[in-house]
């Protein structure tokens, strides 16, 4: 009985905190909502200047693996 009680706190807590986010995002400006996209397209235009690293090297043999745990 004590353990219905406490799920039903809980679930009542939950929608208090579903519905105070609810209430906070649907207060953003639109300008603050839409800077991510604007900021999406710059990323975009500075896509060919991305770094790309390559590693070039061999791989342990066992022995050498061995040789390093120890």
């Amino acid at each position: 009985m004590n353990i219905a009680k406490n799920m039903e706190a809980i679930f009542i807590g939950a929608a208090v905190l579903i519905g105070a986010t609810s209430l906070a995002t649907a207060a953003v400006p639109a300008h603050r909502a839409a800077a991510p996209a604007a900021s999406a397209a710059v990323r975009m235009a500075d896509a060919g200047k991305i770094q790309v690293v390559t590693v070039a090297a061999k791989r342990l043999t066992s022995a050498q693996k061995a040789a390093l745990g120890n």
